[in-house]
């Protein structure tokens, strides 16, 4: 498994942010950023990666086993077939794209008595998508992106059936469906093809719980279960791309009466789970909003971003260190 870097994770730091009154860091800086970091590989926006040298970024995947992915948009494929032949120009393997309709938060009252429509004309897009991908030797990965319910993600996958199709497992999103992370990603698994690693802190609400930011490992998310269980499923090779969460809370309300019409039927044993492993994790009341939330000075939410991913690094460093030396052990015993 292979510790990369996503530039959404920090878009004061790298220049995407409106407020950061910076230029946003092109695709050589974050590449030697990264490099510099002891980090395996990027995420980059399209636009981001469309600007820079693809001949030498192809090579620098080829000589240093450095990995590059695209990160897209939407189940047009006219847009996700251009982002196809950036990816194979660039020596890129994956194109991380999202379906979308969802209001971020896993909110679709608005799609409601339309949403299966929509799913219908997602599946009809990304297949048209996926043979541009099959022709460029490259793989399409939808993104849990705080959208799509892992029924629906596994139904796309078999309804594609293409190796050149499968999924971004973003590790904190599932929480915004209404699911436990690890459960979300075993049900998911076989079809797993790059990673986001993201972490959370849980606030309860009146109508649910909200989503905070944090540095991974000192959220949520159960990451030495997930790096077993990417094990055991075989997928050693993983692209693993440290995204920390967006600057904005995301507020899930699972109890509002109106929340559940366009989801999958989900039994009350399943919420309960949910609610369950909600409670159990919950941060006490407090003040949650991100500096930036706060309306801090832009050179302290971009310190607030560095210290997050400083952290973040060390922790998914240290943990695939641990992970590496208990299989050697095993191999050995």
């Amino acid at each position: 498994m292979r510790i990369g870097l996503s530039m959404y994770g920090t878009t004061y730091a790298m220049g995407l942010h409106p407020r950061s009154g910076k230029r946003p860091m092109n695709a050589e800086n974050v590449i030697a950023w990264s490099l510099g970091a002891n980090l395996q590989g990027v995420e980059l926006p399209e636009v981001i990666l469309a600007a820079s040298d693809l001949s030498a970024i192809a090579e620098l995947t080829r000589e240093k086993g450095f990995y590059v992915a695209v990160a897209s948009g939407g189940y047009d494929p006219a847009k996700l077939g251009e982002a196809c032949r950036l990816a194979a120009a660039s020596g890129a393997r994956i194109v991380r794209t999202v379906a979308g309709g969802a209001r971020i938060g896993g909110d679709r009252r608005h799609l409601a008595g339309s949403w299966g429509a929509f799913m219908e004309e997602v599946r009809e897009g990304l297949t048209a998508a996926v043979r541009i991908a099959e022709q460029e030797g490259v793989t399409i990965a939808l993104e849990n992106h705080q959208d799509l319910a892992s029924e629906e993600l596994v139904w796309l996958c078999e309804s594609i059936a293409s190796p050149n199709f499968g999924l971004t497992l973003d590790t904190g999103n599932p929480l915004a469906t209404a699911e436990e992370p690890v459960e979300f990603a075993r049900r998911i698994a076989p079809h797993i093809k790059n990673v986001h690693l993201k972490d959370y802190w849980i606030y309860p609400s009146e109508e649910g719980y909200r989503l905070v930011r944090c540095p991974l490992g000192q959220g949520v998310v159960d990451f030495p279960a997930l790096m077993s269980l990417f094990r055991r499923s075989g997928l050693q090779d993983l692209p693993m791309s440290i995204e920390i969460g967006a600057l904005e809370a995301r507020h899930i309300r699972v109890l509002a009466d109106d929340y559940w019409p366009a989801y999958p039927e989900r039994s009350a044993r399943q919420l309960a789970e949910l609610m369950r492993f909600v409670h159990a994790n919950s941060k006490p009341a407090a003040d949650w909003r991100t500096p930036h939330e706060r309306e801090a000075a832009p050179d302290d939410v971009n310190a607030y971003e560095r210290s997050q991913l400083r952290s973040s690094i060390a922790y998914m460093q240290s943990l695939l260190e641990e992970v590496d030396s208990n299989e050697s052990g095993e191999a050995f015993l």
